[in-house]
């Protein structure tokens, strides 16, 4: 992984990775969708087609024992951030092989080996954890980044304001990344909230914040660069808003009545990967044959994650009482 005090490479090479990370997320969101109406995915499932640019602008710069605390719409952040697909596919089907075991499903993603800390089914429960972790390397002396994704929704809650006050109080870093996607669950943020720059909120706290497109990912990733450079020099927190669209449903429940298609399709326009690809080929900077075999590498390592989830075993009647209650120790 890159350095967050690196300058921008906007190479060929680079642009390429990032096309390649987003179209990763898409496709294995799209195969998600799926299997879920196939009843092979079950519980809830919420997809993050249309936010690509957040979790591949981000979390790609994080170094390797840096934290990332997730939402429950997480299964990009996972991926960006290297856990695998295959053991993430399991996970989704409820098989022992998965990431947690087959015991959190969609929204309990977690991987130790990656520094993931997953999602968090509770709307902003993922906020005090990441200053809590972030206070624990503070107290070890230890410099590292805690990396926190949440939705605007997030902002109603009361740990959202309890959270950032006590990292701006205590100079912890973290890096705030709030993922506005305008509908919370299924409400407008002009309904819900009376102060709709959700960075400002943020400056309250004296954070230092910024918004920025959220479907542009060398935007997100400019912004990204300049917070984490910030946090590492000063160890103090910072806050970024990226103003980003869902395509899809809050969840496969939602019927989405709250919204038009035609607002849906006029954002699709300018959706992360779309835009990211015509700038591409507008400045020659990709060819037809590149981008088919994107696809179809991505396909093929989608397809053998499906396939190892089919093959992987359910976890013994006789062991789900394990990690329910803490053995005492001998």
């Amino acid at each position: 992984m890159s350095g967050t005090t690196d300058k921008p490479r906007l190479s060929r090479v680079h642009m390429l990775d990032l096309l390649r990370q987003m179209i990763r997320i898409r496709l294995f969101e799209d195969k998600c969708a799926e299997l879920y109406t196939q009843e092979k995915i079950r519980g809830f499932l919420h997809l993050y087609d249309g936010e690509e640019a957040v979790a591949a602008g981000v979390i790609s710069l994080l170094e390797k024992q840096d934290r990332v605390v997730a939402t429950y719409r997480e299964h990009g952040h996972a991926l960006v951030r290297g856990v695998v697909m295959k053991s993430v596919m399991a996970e989704m089907y409820g098989k022992r092989e998965g990431c947690s075991g087959g015991r959190g499903g969609s929204m309990h993603l977690f991987d130790n080996t990656t520094n993931f800390y997953g999602g968090n089914a509770i709307v902003g429960g993922g906020l005090p954890m990441a200053v809590g972790l972030a206070l624990a390397d503070r107290m070890r002396g230890e410099k590292h980044v805690t990396a926190c994704f949440f939705g605007e929704g997030a902002v109603a809650e009361g740990e959202f304001h309890e959270s950032l006050n006590l990292a701006a109080l205590w100079g912890l870093p973290v890096l705030f990344v709030c993922e506005n996607n305008l509908y919370a669950m299924g409400t407008a943020l002009a309904i819900s909230q009376s102060e709709t720059d959700i960075h400002a909120k943020a400056a309250c706290y004296k954070i230092t914040s910024e918004a920025v497109d959220g479907m542009d990912i060398v935007a997100v990733e400019g912004a990204a660069r300049r917070a984490l450079h910030a946090i590492r020099e000063t160890g103090k927190p910072y806050f970024l808003e990226c103003r980003t669209y869902r395509f899809r449903a809050h969840s496969m429940f939602d019927a989405q009545l709250y919204r038009d298609k035609t607002e849906v399709e006029v954002w699709r326009k300018k959706g992360p990967i779309e835009r990211l690809r015509t700038w591409l080929e507008a400045n020659h900077m990709i060819h037809p044959e590149e981008l088919e075999r994107i696809n179809a590498e991505i396909a093929a390592e989608i397809a053998e994650a499906v396939a190892f989830a089919e093959a992987g075993s359910w976890e013994p009647v006789e062991d789900l009482t394990r990690f329910v209650y803490a053995e005492a120790a001998s």
